[in-house]
């Protein structure tokens, strides 16, 4: 690993003041027609041995010993800071070359991000997963490139559902009757509802697509977040498990989802929606899980919800040559599948996603890869969305609360909604 690299990538204070006060700095030249790009990059791991600097580190090494021209410096943040350092950086008048964070619409529509089709080969941009190729454009054009994707499965406790002679549920009232049944056997949480500050809005939205509805309409020309399928969803999860007592001891609207992962590997929840990195946390813990389809309305549910991180590119300092073909490198399939492997995600690439549902080693993430083509991701292509979401993640949990109506808190929610849309001109 490069000795600049390894530095750039502590991300101390020294070195962000350093790229902050780099303005013009930039592509100087190290010898003829030589190009230095930034990057900032989130950390996916939980410590300093899986750090997405090592992954990072290993990445750049290979490509600058056949790029001989180019330096690219990496700055990993943890997700806590990423976005509000990348924000930093634009607002002083300094942005990276490449930002690897939570979302890009908000760059894309000051006009400050490259196309994918600026940057990217033919054949990459066309590889990327379809869904999220789409959730990456603002107004039709592609600006995020979607690096990392996940979806949400129904996880259950194999040991508490074999004692209580259950079998996993496919319709919302056999998931009330299993969380009854387990409710009755001394299970702490029953079904496990995060609506919590933390991540309200992905739970949220997992019932919503689960009843029929979502956050915007198949349209995309507005919200819908008091739609009557969404209220009828909430008045459901109100009546059937919330006020019945069984969804835990702490009231879903101060549940976060950590705290609702770390029961579950304490083998204290009978049910709860998670991600592939639930499977290796209960792993560890010892704890025996089965994972199915977010059970229904009346049938197992048709459409899962799904995450994408994004890259994006911005367009002030040049490069655009530069920054395409070290992209290129960074979505071949080698370097997908070793991100993707390192840290139990799904690639955003349709060709890394068949060979991991062909891999005995992958065999774990293949419910999760098959849910994929049929999930659905936030509205990121929305320039609202962020506003909106911290929002939901406020709100929503009001909407299950004793004395809490449904109808009431989405409706506030959807008029708040509408008011982003009109300031960000969506």
């Amino acid at each position: 690993m490069s000795n600049h690299l390894s530095i750039i990538r502590t991300g101390s204070a020294l070195g962000m003041a350093a790229l902050l006060s780099g303005c013009g700095l930039t592509g100087l030249t190290e010898g003829s027609g030589h190009v230095t790009l930034r990057l900032v990059a989130a950390d996916y791991g939980d410590s300093d041995a899986n750090s997405s600097k090592k992954y990072w580190g290993e990445l750049v090494d290979a490509y600058e010993k056949d790029h001989p021209d180019v330096t690219v410096d990496v700055s990993v943040y943890s997700w806590n800071d990423v976005d509000a350092k990348v924000k930093a950086m634009v607002d002083a008048g300094s942005p990276p070359d490449m930002a690897q964070i939570g979302a890009y619409s908000d760059y894309a529509a000051a006009d400050q991000l490259y196309k994918a089709d600026e940057l990217l080969s033919v054949t990459v941009q066309a590889d990327f997963v379809r869904q999220l190729a789409e959730a990456g454009k603002v107004r039709s054009i592609q600006y995020g490139m979607p690096f990392a994707s996940s979806t949400r499965l129904l996880f259950y406790n194999k040991t508490l559902f074999a004692e209580a002679g259950l079998t996993p549920p496919t319709t919302w009232a056999e998931l009330a009757q299993d969380a009854r049944v387990l409710k009755d056997k001394g299970v702490k949480y029953p079904y496990a509802l995060p609506l919590g500050p933390e991540e309200a809005q992905a739970e949220a939205m997992q019932w919503l697509l689960s009843g029929g509805g979502g956050y915007t309409p198949q349209t995309l020309s507005s919200y819908s977040i008091d739609s009557p399928e969404n209220i009828d969803t909430f008045g459901w999860l109100k009546d059937k498990l919330v006020d019945k007592g069984l969804t835990g001891p702490v009231a879903p609207g101060k549940l976060n989802r950590a705290a609702a992962f770390a029961a579950f590997t304490a083998g204290e929840v009978g049910m709860l929606n998670g991600h592939p990195s639930l499977m290796k946390a209960a792993q560890q813990k010892g704890v025996k899980f089965g994972m199915v389809p977010m059970p229904g309305r009346s049938e197992p549910g048709k459409i899962a919800m799904g995450v994408a991180d994004w890259m994006m590119a911005f367009r002030k300092n040049g490069h655009a040559k530069q920054i395409g073909d070290f992209l290129d490198f960074v979505y071949s399939d080698e370097n997908v599948l070793d991100f993707s492997r390192e840290y139990d995600l799904l690639p955003a690439t349709a060709s890394a996603s068949q060979v991991m549902s062909t891999t005995k080693e992958d065999a774990d993430l293949k419910p999760f890869l098959e849910e994929l083509p049929l999930s659905e991701t936030y509205p990121v292509g929305r320039t609202s969305w962020a506003q909106v979401s911290a929002l939901i993640k406020k709100q929503i949990g009001q909407a299950v609360a004793p004395g809490g109506d449904p109808a009431t808190v989405l409706g506030d929610l959807q008029t708040a909604a509408g008011k982003a849309d009109i300031a960000a001109g969506d």
